[in-house]
């Protein structure tokens, strides 16, 4: 299965003449019908439409299409109509002037003081009606669909890219842990025999004499302790275990933002604690490098479905 990106857009178009009769069809100017679809990463599905009053009740139609289509992402979808009359001057058709006409005489019949009506007037009223658009409803699914299916490539196409940055973040978190596996054993070993070296002295300095063997016994207890609290093998391993779990994930695809975010997590954590528990320059370097890249996988991370 492939990654998917919650960030993408996509849009779709369709032009048409108002529907009617053929008559004014002919005298009737295209409308034209335009959706996109924009998304942003979110931690849940989060719709919202922005659709012109007359494609209102098609919405629960939209958002049903895109709960089928997406799992997570904030969603926009944008609906706009536009029609060539506006800005010109319409034409008025003959049976639209005789309905005019007839309602005119209607309101006459019962005011006969109101105004007649003004060749402005009758253009207004022409266009509003040439205007006035027809069921929509086909047209938009179609062309959510369309979008929709726009929005899942774009989002699959920068998922690709987030997948392989991940992976090229992963070789180089492997090759600073490859670095510090060498290290402990001999930054243990180091320690320890510090440790010991400064217990001798300070005991030397105490009483003037070779060091008992009961302090001796103790200093090296004391020693081994220490060297087990800077020993760092148990959070690189661990590190390279959450590494592998990562790369399986991606190349598995899905849905897997949720748990890439929970082991990059887990993967700053250790990060965290080699540096804290770093008794050499070395490893105090390479746990600050890691950190930078599991911050930036961090960062991309967010936006992964």
């Amino acid at each position: 299965m492939s990654v998917y990106s919650m960030t993408g857009y996509a849009s779709a178009q369709h032009s048409s003449a108002r529907p009617g009769s053929e008559a004014e069809s002919k005298s009737a100017p295209p409308s034209h019908l335009g959706l996109e679809i924009r998304s942003v990463n979110s931690r849940f599905l989060d719709l919202s439409f922005k659709l012109p009053e007359e494609m209102r009740p098609y919405e629960p139609a939209l958002r049903e299409l895109l709960i089928g289509g997406l799992k997570r992402g904030k969603v926009e979808v944008r609906a706009a109509i536009e029609s060539s009359a506006q800005g010109s001057v319409v034409d008025p058709t003959p049976r639209l002037l005789q309905r005019l006409n007839a309602v005119q005489d209607n309101v006459k019949a019962w005011l006969p003081d109101a105004a007649p009506l003004s060749v402005a007037d009758v253009i207004r009223l022409a266009a509003g009606e040439l205007g006035t658009h027809g069921d929509w409803s086909e047209t938009l699914l179609s062309l959510g669909r369309q979008a929709l299916e726009e929005l899942i490539k774009a989002r699959e196409r920068e998922g690709a890219r987030l997948a392989t940055m991940l992976i090229e973040r992963l070789g180089q978190i492997r090759a600073l842990a490859a670095q510090a596996v060498p290290l402990v054993p001999q930054l243990v070993a180091q320690q320890r025999q510090r440790f010991l070296d400064r217990w001798q002295e300070a005991m030397a300095l105490t009483d003037g004499s070779t060091l008992p063997e009961a302090a001796q016994d103790r200093a090296l207890t004391e020693a081994t302790a220490f060297a087990i609290r800077i020993d760092v093998a148990e959070e690189i391993t661990r590190i390279q275990s959450h590494l592998d779990e990562i790369e399986r994930l991606i190349k598995k695809g899905g849905e897997l933002g949720k748990r890439l975010d929970f082991l990059i997590q887990e993967l700053h954590r250790e990060a965290n604690t080699l540096g804290s528990k770093s008794a050499a320059l070395e490893l105090t370097h390479i746990s600050v490098d890691m950190k930078v890249l599991i911050e930036q996988m961090r960062e991309q991370v967010q936006n992964i479905e």
